[in-house]
């Protein structure tokens, strides 16, 4: 059958528009240490608090610098997790807030899919629409590689369900420069919550992103590559959570067609496709008992406007 099917719709179909572009193929060394921008959104929480000018643009502005340095919660951290932000933080090569986002999604996938982006880089490769491979290697550790000689290890040093802080470690070993080039990268992710009357929730989500490249590509990188890449990482933030978002409105329309593709989720732990296809299913009869009610209502007001005429 080629496509995983969500009904009688492709489920490919049903999520082409939020399905992000590979950026490993624009700039490969900064792309893959910024690669967790294709798995996971992040948001701040304090936004409502202060207003700050086009709060949805891209900045690499030193207050936005200071402020996401601010937001890193180092007294909830181990010694270890402390020293691994410093060595990113003592030497920044290059910084970038990428665009505050909101999606409508349900919060428990937007969770579990934040916290498992081995799990959306599958679904990638299920739908053919990515040559990235990431894989859990041990503990909180990822290692994401792509073909065209781009591989790093990721892992959270800090997860709630407002805050994420991951560290990164790379290496581009490819035709732009002469000799490997080294980098690492720690990124803060934040997310805000608002629930509507009608049940619905928007999640907020913002990422700063820290990068300090080694040596001698730094400053070529830094001046030449930075606003490409800025431009590229930008859009895939945008791309994926809006295919967050597009995954959740999935399930509840047809919860069946996403524990299917679940299960074909090969690349990843059993019980990470259980718990997807369990979570297709709860945001499923969430949904449903959701119409009930709203039927409910409305047929009470047509029955009450009926009987005042």
């Amino acid at each position: 059958m080629g496509l995983v099917e969500l009904g009688t719709v492709p489920i490919r179909a049903a999520l082409r528009p939020a399905i992000a572009t590979h950026p490993g193929t624009l700039v490969p060394l900064v792309a893959i240490l910024l690669l967790w921008l294709l798995a996971a959104g992040g948001a701040p929480a304090e936004l409502a608090a202060k207003k700050r000018p086009e709060p949805r643009k891209a900045t690499t502005s030193r207050e936005a610098r200071e402020s996401a340095i601010r937001s890193i919660p180092f007294e909830k951290m181990d010694r270890q997790a402390r020293a691994k932000i410093g060595s990113v933080l003592s030497n920044i090569s290059v910084f970038r807030r990428m665009p505050t986002r909101v999606v409508d999604c349900d919060p428990k996938l937007y969770l579990f899919l934040l916290r498992h982006p081995d799990v959306v880089v599958n679904i990638w490769e299920v739908l053919k629409v990515s040559t990235l491979k990431l894989r859990q290697v041990v503990g909180e550790e990822t290692e994401i590689t792509e073909k065209l000689g781009t591989a790093a290890t990721v892992e959270f040093l800090y997860s709630s369900h407002d805050t994420h802080v991951i560290y990164a470690e790379g290496a581009y070993d490819g035709p732009l420069f002469t000799k490997p080039v080294k980098g690492r990268c720690l990124m803060v992710l934040k997310s805000g919550y608002i629930r509507e009357p009608d049940g619905r929730f928007y999640i907020t989500s913002r990422l700063d992103a820290f990068v300090r490249v080694e040596h001698g590509g730094a400053e070529l990188l830094t001046k030449t590559f930075h606003p490409l890449v800025g431009k590229t990482a930008d859009m895939n933030f945008i791309q994926t959570v809006a295919f967050l978002g597009s995954l959740s409105r999935t399930a509840e329309v047809n919860s069946d067609g996403v524990q299917r593709l679940a299960g074909k989720l090969l690349n990843v732990d059993l019980q990470l496709r259980q718990r997807l296809a369990r979570l297709a299913d709860e945001i499923g009869r969430k949904y449903a008992v959701s119409l009930r009610h709203e039927s409910s209502v409305k047929g009470q007001v047509v029955s009450r406007t009926t009987r005042e005429q």
